[in-house]
């Protein structure tokens, strides 16, 4: 695995922890399968926006935000 590939995995476990940290009764199944199917991960795959070189923080404030309001703004 490249340096890269495992960074962006560190970031999605991550990001699937600091869910499931917010939500009580959320399994790691279901923090997954909503980091996996937002655009965040999005980002976070497209190497192009460096996403994957943030702190987890910073972009777990993206995620909330899109799954508040549904969109980036």
């Amino acid at each position: 695995m490249s340096e890269k590939t495992e960074m962006m995995a560190d970031m999605v476990k991550n990001l699937a922890a600091l869910l499931m940290e917010q939500n009580s009764g959320m399994t790691m199944e279901e923090a997954l399968a909503t980091v996996f199917n937002s655009e965040t991960y999005r980002k976070i795959m497209d190497e192009r926006t460096h996403f994957y070189h943030q702190s987890c923080y910073y972009v777990f404030d993206f995620l909330k935000e899109e799954l508040t309001k549904g969109k980036f703004e």
